[in-house]
């Protein structure tokens, strides 16, 4: 599946990567966790029900499942009119009085951060002739490789300050790019896989967010039962027919996004994506880039 260009993240990156690699605090800027608790228990697609918080844990808000909803991955802006729901790359501010969910990529290295992921090559994925393997489709990107214990240690410890950060920001939620990584590249070991995804659920839940599961269409049942994921990050699930299985077992807690191109392959438009019974209630249509209202190629409509 087709997937967006991020936000650009290298600088800060760089900067939480030293910071862990030294020991440092991600969290010596004394901003205070953002206490996330203002769910429902009445409403029970607002809770994350089969896996509740640990003692002491704020229990995560999830996303609303109406209203109006923005991506913002090529740019952070102010919507011309309120916005209920935001995604922004970890390196913007959250908006103020919207649902904001944080941007990461977990599975993949960020655009620009590559000298830094070459100190650390053990981490990542290396073909059969041991040269590094980067995603065809974003050929500036490295895979991260979670298939030993040791690994998912050393990347978790390096990521961990990106998604503490997106608490202490005052982000709600966090979206982790790339879960499908062991489907597409047969050498990452698919168990190892999954116990980072699990990994990075416990520490967003921690931390007092609620955590995305981002694309992956054929795990959703077992992301959201046996990971923990709350609620579904889908890309062009209308174009390519996938929104049963998120909105099957997520229901109204899905954050949906088409692309004209993908849109156009499948002999669509975006009207009739709105028409579709399984779409989600949050269905949205972006450019591709995700560039900023009011730049070159801008483009937005919503169901």
């Amino acid at each position: 599946m087709g997937r967006t260009r991020r936000g650009a993240a290298a600088a800060a990156l760089v900067l939480l990567m030293a910071a862990a690699c030294a020991g440092e605090d991600a969290e010596a800027d004394g901003r205070s966790m953002s206490p996330v608790s203002r769910g429902s228990a009445d409403d029970p697609a607002a809770a994350p029900s089969d896996h509740p918080s640990s003692e002491g844990e704020h229990t995560p808000e999830l996303p609303p499942a109406s209203g109006a909803f923005d991506y913002q991955l090529g740019g952070a802006y102010t919507p011309s009119g309120p916005i209920d729901v935001v995604v922004r790359d970890a390196t913007a501010e959250p908006l103020k009085g919207a649902y904001n969910v944080c941007y990461v990529n977990g599975f993949q290295t960020q655009p620009g951060d590559a000298a830094m992921w070459k100190e650390h090559a053990d981490l990542l994925l290396h073909d059969a002739h041991g040269d590094l393997v980067t995603d065809p489709d974003w050929d500036d990107e490295y895979i991260l490789d979670p298939s030993g214990s040791t690994q998912r240690d050393d990347i978790l410890e390096i990521l961990a300050p990106v998604i503490t950060g997106c608490a202490a920001a005052g982000y709600d939620a966090v979206e982790i790019d790339n879960l499908d990584t062991f489907d597409r590249f047969d050498r990452i070991d698919e168990n190892g896989a999954m116990a980072l995804a699990s990994a990075y659920v416990d520490l967003a839940h921690e931390s007092g967010l609620a955590i995305a599961q981002k694309n992956a269409a054929e795990i959703t049942a077992t992301a959201h039962e046996e990971l923990g994921f709350d609620f579904a990050v889908a890309e062009e699930c209308g174009a390519y027919d996938e929104c049963a299985a998120y909105t099957g077992v997520y229901g109204a807690r899905v954050l949906q996004i088409e692309y004209p191109d993908s849109l156009e392959d499948a002999g669509m438009t975006f009207a009739d994506v709105c028409t579709l019974p399984d779409r989600a209630p949050l269905t949205i249509l972006r450019d591709r880039d995700l560039v900023a209202q009011g730049a070159d190629g801008y483009r937005y409509e919503s169901c």
